[in-house]
């Protein structure tokens, strides 16, 4: 590990604009939610009659409780919900995590814990219109190969489907593929993937027939990124890479010639072609934790960090060969961003936030600043990444409060509204409903009550 790192937390997108460029509205079904951050990552849903205000006695229409610890999101397919938990039980004697090294020091970070205990790291399946939990799937027991940060959990990767089968990652735990009723079709283990003692944040998502997962790992000596067969789990394709360990899920971007996948690192961020694993183009990486998630339209790539340094970057697409320094480099801007959240694209404007909730909006096409220190009513922080629906932008709150912000160049907030339990996970939209998975129970928030 490079001994000048700063060590994450680990807890661990058509409307025409200006010059041509198109900026990508989500093209996902309404009915389904089933990625990190809906169908094309972006966080954003096309749907228009969804409430906007809640509380425990108002337009939650369910709550399931959830066993275990879980940071992922709840994915969404017709009449299905799908997510990850983790389950910790007893001290496990002589079990510890591998050991970590910066420079020549063994290296163990104060709030690296959860390799000396017993785990089950499971998939759960719910019936979206009740919350009833239809299956719980164990997935691998154990101890772990590495420890997980205390505030995260080892159930951080939100799963994805393509209407068949669930695919969920557990990092060096594995890759498994269910169906809907919850048996197992295929497992796969992609190596052990060092995370500094931080746990694993990356989520897999889909390409044709292809499951494709990020695994970077510590120092970046042994990275890559993997594609495997969504029917039988096989390797398809395997390109390494230089990068160490990061948290950020790959970005999926069709533009006019070709499909791109935008990938984060500290040191490099790369495209490849999702078909082969092939290089398209790099760009000198973040320079901080690649923690946050990119987003883009079909010709520009926004790719922030956080910490140590502060950074938002616009990147054209298409291009090949080392972009560093070259007119592919659309815009810089460097305050504002978040540690642990992604930025989102909504219409016509980046929206960046800090980990306490301080909105900046820029001009997605120029950088341009609309408007930087939009502040919420309360103190907060933040781990969920925002989503976006019918002009207003949703950010939620550890503390469980969901503040509604007013989509556009001037900063307004509209309404709080609150699930009354800590939230970690990213919401997710589907079929008229808001998803919130809260630290013990799922939540279900429509425009009936609770029953």
């Amino acid at each position: 590990m490079k001994s000048k790192r700063r060590i994450a937390t680990g807890i661990a997108i058509v409307t025409v604009l200006g010059f041509g460029f198109l900026s990508l509205i989500n093209t996902s079904s309404a009915a389904n939610w089933p990625q990190w951050r809906g169908a094309d990552g972006s966080g954003v849903s096309t749907e228009k009659n969804l409430p906007s205000d809640w509380n425990l006695s108002k337009n939650i229409k369910w709550k399931t409780p959830i066993s275990g610890r879980g940071h992922s999101s709840p994915i969404v397919w017709e009449n299905k919900i799908f997510l990850t938990t983790a389950v910790e039980g007893d001290v496990v004697p002589g079990a510890k995590a591998v050991k970590h090294m910066d420079g020549d020091k063994e290296f163990l970070h104060p709030d690296s814990v959860g390799a000396d205990r017993k785990h089950s790291f499971k998939v759960i399946g719910l019936d979206r219109q009740s919350g009833k939990v239809l299956w719980e799937s164990v997935a691998w027991e154990g101890t772990p190969y590495d420890n997980r940060h205390r505030k995260s959990s080892y159930a951080a990767s939100t799963p994805a489907t393509d209407g068949k089968l669930v695919y969920a990652f557990f990092g060096t735990e594995g890759l498994y593929a269910y169906d809907f009723n919850g048996k197992l079709a295929w497992k796969a283990m992609l190596g052990n993937l060092g995370t500094v003692g931080m746990g694993t944040g990356t989520s897999p998502i889909l390409y044709e027939n292809l499951v494709i997962v990020q695994c970077d790992e510590e120092n970046g000596a042994a990275s890559f990124i993997v594609a495997v067969d969504k029917k039988t789990g096989k390797e398809v394709w395997k390109t390494p890479r230089k990068v160490q360990v990061s948290w950020s899920t790959p970005l999926l971007v069709h533009t006019a010639k070709r499909a791109e996948l935008i990938t984060s690192g500290t040191e490099s961020i790369i495209a490849y072609d999702p078909a082969t694993g092939k290089e398209l183009w790099t760009h000198k990486g973040v320079e901080s934790n690649a923690i946050p998630s990119p987003v883009a339209n079909s010709d520009v790539a926004f790719l922030v960090a956080g910490f140590p340094a502060k950074i938002a970057m616009a990147l054209k697409l298409g291009g090949s060969g080392d972009l560093t320094g070259s007119a592919s480099e659309v815009w810089k801007y460097s305050k504002g961003t978040a540690y642990v959240p992604s930025p989102i694209l909504y219409q016509d404007y980046l929206y960046i936030m800090t980990d306490r909730g301080i909105l900046t909006c820029l001009d997605a096409r120029t950088g341009e600043v609309k408007y930087e220190g939009g502040r919420i009513p309360i103190p907060a922080t933040f781990t969920a990444s925002p989503v976006a629906f019918d002009g207003k932008i949703l950010l939620t709150s550890e503390d469980g409060d969901t503040f509604i912000i007013k989509a556009g160049p001037k900063h307004e907030v509209l309404g709080t509204n609150s699930v009354g339990e800590p939230v970690y996970a990213s919401p997710a939209i589907a079929d008229g409903r808001i998803f919130i998975r809260g630290e013990h129970n799922l939540y279900c928030i429509g425009r009936d009550a609770l029953r």
